[in-house]
């Protein structure tokens, strides 16, 4: 009987997982995003309406890129991964919301922020604090890779609507992009009314060397702020082409 007993406890401990690499995948809807651009279009809708019907015989619906967060120590790493194919199966005007630009660091312990950020043929470093997001934490739950998570509903950039699943047996302030906030890492987030979606495919328990887990540093230093500024200068006459471009970049 103590012997059943103890087997029995044993299923019940939780590991809880303080370093390691999540991989994650990006999905973002494309046939709602380009019918979205095609209603906000000034051109003739006509020529639009008919390159996207070109699209659809060619192209998936879901365009999925991937990316990997590396945590340890209170500090987290997410990396997007090159898609070397990227350019065949995704080329409908380079819609910002299915592109990954951002490689960005982030340690709890200070509330700061380092992203790198790729725009066109310039690398910019952009230094804030960690983005506060406005979440309520709900009674629902669900299992994302035999890791209970929790869903909270957040807002992003003042008005754009966030659904999260967090773990706290991964007990470290963290997810994909910039993403936080929550008591425990972020396994899956989605924004339902931009069409993108962000899921753990891999969690994989190892010790991160503190020599890997470290800002990038390539790239112009700037403030949020002058880069905002430098993006809708550049951008000024871009139409609603920007404001998609200014909310990617500023995930």
């Amino acid at each position: 009987m103590l012997l059943t007993t103890n087997l029995v406890s044993a299923q019940y401990i939780t590991r809880f997982v303080k370093s390691g690499i999540i991989e994650f995948n990006k999905s973002t809807n494309m046939y709602a995003l380009i019918n979205r651009e095609i209603a906000l279009s000034k051109d003739e809708n006509i020529f639009s309406a008919k390159a996207f019907e070109g699209y659809k015989k060619n192209h998936p619906q879901i365009h999925v890129s991937k990316s990997n967060l590396q945590f340890s120590d209170n500090k987290t790493l997410f990396t997007p991964e090159v898609d070397e194919d990227d350019n065949s199966t995704n080329n409908w005007f380079d819609i910002p919301m299915s592109q990954q630009f951002n490689t960005t660091y982030t340690d709890i312990n200070s509330s700061t922020k380092l992203s790198q950020k790729k725009v066109f043929e310039e690398t910019f470093l952009v230094k804030d604090s960690i983005a506060k997001i406005k979440w309520k934490i709900t009674g629902e739950t669900r299992e994302i890779l035999g890791y209970t998570c929790r869903r909270a509903n957040g807002l992003i950039l003042d008005s754009i609507y966030v659904v999260a699943f967090y773990t706290d047996q991964i007990p470290v302030v963290g997810g994909p992009e910039s993403f936080t906030g929550l008591p425990g890492m972020i396994l899956q987030v989605a924004m339902p009314h931009e069409n993108v979606s962000w899921i753990a495919t891999k969690v994989t328990d190892v010790t991160i060397p503190a020599t890997t887990l470290v800002p990038p540093k390539k790239g112009k230093p700037v403030t949020k702020e002058q880069f905002q500024g430098t993006l809708k200068s550049a951008m000024k006459n871009w139409g609603v082409y920007a404001q998609a471009y200014l909310k990617s970049l500023q995930l």
